[in-house]
């Protein structure tokens, strides 16, 4: 297995470093770069910019509007934004339900919502945990009635990321009863504005409202909404799951924040020539995730190989886990590089029209969300028990 990249590869992110370098608005690299709150404006905007240069969903095939991108040149395009400071953009259109419809969705279904996914024209989010379904996801009872050409849905899902903004949830919903309870779980495709359906926000820790409580009151959806067959919905989200938790690896923006704490810590902090990279203690810290960071590189560079080979595994379930863990820890070391700086923060200094002078340093005052922000990855896409489990079972074999 030869993970080392190949000329043609070493080319590649020259030109995908060149093309984001030159498409990226100034302003929205400002806006990242000051540590601002982003909105769900700045990651549409950037997302139709890329899909108006053809690079809306560049890992989709050719024949849906996609670059037909392998996972190594995914991954350098995924790598150059969050280095250049590009806004994040919503993995659920083009890397959570895009693929799955791709895969299992009818000719109709990816006639309708493959291109407004692909261009950021529809705003997405997903129905996947509810209260005491969050782990044991199959558990989950959010009903679905068939009623002739519709099913009639009632029920509750919670922790649902951006629902009070998108236009369409893909959820996971019981169809049936009977059997094992993985067997009676369909997908529906649910039109966030129709009658019936409701949010109450969460606010997080953080002060942000990203979370939401969603609740679904005979809510009519077409039965031409659903994807693939009824009752067989966990194949498709076990599919989907494993998107996500390589997503949460979050191995671009990691290496963005080590280059960023690196920049930190030799910065002169008190007019006395002190700086933390001259601390021992905070050096070796740094010096530890930087390397735990360069092992993940070199593991999620294993995956892709098996990708490509098509000898993959459970790879994600790796990622995700040892992810999560770096991204905890430099966001720990951030808190620390603020110090007293950090704390107390104020949450409306995070939104870009603040314009009152920052308290220390103006990095800081992202320090203390960040940190709490990265306390929930290790519940987000599968609890960190789960993820272990996974490895021994399906990996390890033990």
């Amino acid at each position: 297995m030869d993970l080392r990249s190949s000329a043609e590869e070493i080319a590649f992110r020259a030109m995908v470093h060149e093309t984001i370098e030159r498409l990226l608005p100034k302003e929205l690299k400002a806006k990242v770069e000051s540590g601002a709150r982003l909105k769900k404006a700045d990651g549409v905007q950037w997302h139709k910019i890329l899909a108006a240069h053809g690079w809306g969903a560049p890992h989709w095939p050719k024949e849906y509007g996609g670059c037909g991108w392998n996972p190594t040149q995914v991954y350098a395009f995924e790598e150059e934004q969050a280095l250049l400071g590009a806004p994040p953009m919503s993995p659920f259109p083009t890397k959570m339900v895009g693929p799955v419809i791709i895969a299992f969705g009818t000719p109709e279904q990816k006639e309708r919502f493959l291109p407004r996914a692909r261009n950021g024209e529809d705003y997405w989010c997903q129905g996947y945990s509810e209260p005491g379904s969050g782990s044991d996801l199959a558990s989950l009872q959010t009903k679905a009635v068939r009623d002739g050409d519709d099913y009639v849905v009632n029920g509750m899902k919670i922790w649902n990321s951006f629902g009070h903004e998108a236009d369409w949830m893909f959820a996971l919903v019981r169809t049936s009863s009977d059997g094992r309870v993985q067997e009676g779980i369909s997908v529906l495709l649910i039109d966030m504005h129709s009658k019936g359906v409701s949010h109450r926000p969460i606010i997080t820790i953080d002060g942000a409202h990203i979370l939401n409580e969603i609740r679904f009151e005979d809510v009519r959806v077409p039965v031409a909404n659903r994807i693939g067959e009824e009752n067989k919905g966990w194949t498709y989200a076990k599919f989907l799951l494993g998107n996500e938790r390589a997503l949460i690896a979050m191995i671009a923006p990691s290496t963005r924040l080590v280059s960023k704490l690196k920049r930190i810590a030799t910065e002169e902090r008190d007019g006395y020539g002190n700086r933390l990279i001259d601390d021992p203690d905070f050096r070796g810290k740094l010096s530890s995730l930087e390397v735990e960071l360069e092992a993940l590189r070199i593991t999620n560079q294993r995956v892709m190989f098996e990708a490509r080979s098509g000898t993959a595994g459970n790879g994600g379930a790796i990622l995700k886990s040892k992810g999560t863990f770096i991204s905890q820890g430099l966001s720990e070391l951030m808190a620390e590089a603020a110090a007293y700086y950090g704390n107390p923060w104020i949450p409306a200094a995070l939104d870009a029209s603040w314009n009152e002078p920052p308290i220390g340093p103006a990095w800081a005052k992202g320090a203390v969300p960040l940190y709490m922000r990265q306390r929930a990855n290790t519940i987000e896409g599968g609890t960190e028990e789960v993820q272990k489990n996974v490895i021994a079972k399906q990996i390890l074999g033990l």
